[in-house]
């Protein structure tokens, strides 16, 4: 035990990325693991949204899910590629 201070996990100042997914979907769970990662990595928030709560994202993204967005732009769908998504989230602050 050293007993210097862990410094705190950033805390995230703004939602950033939005993942798209539905229950029981492996890929979702894929992607929901990178996010985490990278926005506790960077300091952003991010959201999900469930296409089974919402017919409008049903109809436009049940074939693409899981479906990121970036500051509101899509990002990617069905598999998140980390360091894409540190790129994007780094060179749009």
């Amino acid at each position: 035990m050293s007993g210097a201070p862990t410094p705190p996990a950033p805390t995230p100042t703004e939602v950033r990325i939005t993942l798209v997914s539905k229950p029981g979907c492996h890929l979702c769970d894929a992607a929901r693991a990178v996010i985490d990662r990278v926005a506790a990595d960077l300091g952003v928030g991010w959201v999900e949204r469930s296409i089974e709560d919402d017919p409008a994202l049903r109809e436009q993204y049940w074939e693409q899910i899981p479906v990121t967005f970036v500051d509101g732009r899509q990002h990617d769908y069905w598999r998140v590629d980390e360091s894409r998504l540190r790129a994007a989230l780094t060179r749009s602050t």
